[in-house]
């Protein structure tokens, strides 16, 4: 009879998708071949990559290396690159990671993981008592919960196949989760130039289904640690978008709210009387339309409405303006498309905001930027769909972001949270270039 995992599909696919879209089979399970670091070891020896998944009350968790498994007698004496992970089994699946580097070592039916980088630190399992000793750093980098008397449920070894990069495949994927969180680090750790407001607004206006909203729900997942939903997306031909909205992005490492609002509007049309109405723009962007404001197509907002903001101060302002644009869509923009773009584009510039464009549902993250996640490849770069937006808007390309938006995944994904993080500087850098130009008051 064949052995098969304790792991549901979704459970399945979040490690697949996390290793890089990889196979896993199974090669050890305890309740079945017996708790033992022998027949572990048996049943391992010589496989390649692995990755070992623990079942903990009410968390799962585990660790990939590479290499081959060493015999009983030997140890992994040299520290080794491990990625670590853990996913809550709750409604929202939440994925955790953390690269430490670990030893390996067998003794008296114990498997333990020391950690070189923090003093008396290990993950260890006593197979014959199913006890397992969670380190610290497990509990805040991976929210995993014990106690002095912690038991595993199950532990299974599997083979990780389909690597097609050995070699350099550990490397990347620790050099992304660092660089991700490096990132997150600096974006929490914005301040807006000379603290003229405590928190920037950056208007995404774009093509109806370029991805605005989605850019929002996609920032969000980051900070809260798993994806949400909170603005509707879809892919009607017209607007979901229908009421301007103002968004703040709380962290959920503390629940504050972040220096920085995504403001969503409603998509822009070709056509005249559909989508966002044109001069309903100058009033967005000086700051004269309040949150959940309901959009008429063909009636713009006036002084009259009662709930125009009359007297907006620079906190209400848009500091910056992220055209966005559907990547695959970009070369086929319609010539009224097209002047409708440099018409609001004189707005922004007659307000003097800072512009940036981003382009969503690029089809491969991993070939967007370079090995060590600092720039974009020059075969992007030199895309048509990146000279397209140069050409139309004169954007520098420094300020021609690419994304892939969170849409049907299930987990958090380390490059493409790269990317959207990565935009978010960028959008930082031009919203303080327009901070210092104003003008003294």
């Amino acid at each position: 009879m064949a052995v098969t995992t304790t792991l549901t599909w979704n459970e399945e696919r979040s490690f697949q998708k996390l290793l890089g879209n990889v196979s896993l089979r199974l090669l050890y399970k305890s309740s079945v071949h017996g708790r033992s670091t022998v027949e572990m070891q048996n049943r391992c020896r010589c496989q390649g990559p692995i990755v070992t998944v623990i079942y903990h009350s009410n968390s799962i968790f585990g660790v990939f290396t590479l290499g081959h498994s060493s015999d009983m007698s030997e140890s992994f004496i040299e520290p080794n690159a491990s990625f670590f992970f853990s996913l809550q089994k709750n409604e929202t699946m939440e994925m955790k990671t953390v690269v430490l580097n670990s030893t390996v070592t067998f003794y008296h039916n114990n498997l333990t993981f020391y950690f070189s980088s923090y003093y008396n630190q290990k993950l260890s399992l006593n197979f014959e008592e199913s006890r397992i000793y969670i380190p610290r750093i497990f509990e805040e980098e991976l929210i995993v919960k014990s106690h002095a008397k912690s038991t595993f449920l199950e532990c299974e070894v599997f083979r990780v196949e389909g690597i097609k990069d050995e070699a350099g495949y550990i490397n990347r994927i620790t050099r992304a989760t660092q660089h991700r969180n490096s990132l997150l680090a600096d974006v929490r750790a914005y301040s807006p130039y000379a603290d003229l407001v405590s928190e920037i607004r950056i208007l995404l206006l774009g093509p109806v289904g370029s991805g605005k909203s989605s850019f929002f729900n996609s920032v969000k997942s980051i900070f809260q640690g798993h994806l949400t939903r909170q603005a509707i997306v879809g892919s009607d031909v017209t607007s979901i978008t229908e009421q301007y909205r103002i968004y703040s992005i709380k962290d959920g490492k503390n629940g504050q709210s972040l220096p920085f609002m995504l403001c969503d509007s409603m998509g822009l049309d070709e056509k005249e009387g559909v989508g966002l109405c044109v001069d309903d723009i100058p009033h967005i962007l000086k700051g004269c339309v309040p949150d959940r404001y309901e959009f008429s197509p063909q009636k713009p907002i006036t002084p009259k409405h009662p709930t125009f903001i009359t007297s907006p101060s620079l906190k209400d302002r848009i500091h910056c303006v992220a055209y966005v644009f559907d990547i695959n869509s970009m070369d086929n923009l319609s010539s009224k498309m097209v002047a409708k773009l440099k018409q609001i584009q004189k707005e922004v510039i007659n307000c003097g905001v800072a512009q940036v464009a981003l382009l969503t549902k690029v089809k491969n993250c991993n070939e967007v930027l370079q090995d060590n996640f600092l720039k974009m490849n020059k075969a992007m770069i030199s895309q048509s769909q990146i000279q397209n937006v140069n050409k139309i808007l004169g954007i520098p390309l420094s300020r021609i972001l690419v994304v892939d938006n969170y849409a049907s995944e299930r987990e958090m994904d380390p490059v493409k949270d790269i990317l959207i993080l990565s935009a978010l500087k960028q959008m930082f850098r031009a919203t303080d270039d327009f901070l210092e130009d104003l003008p003294l008051e």
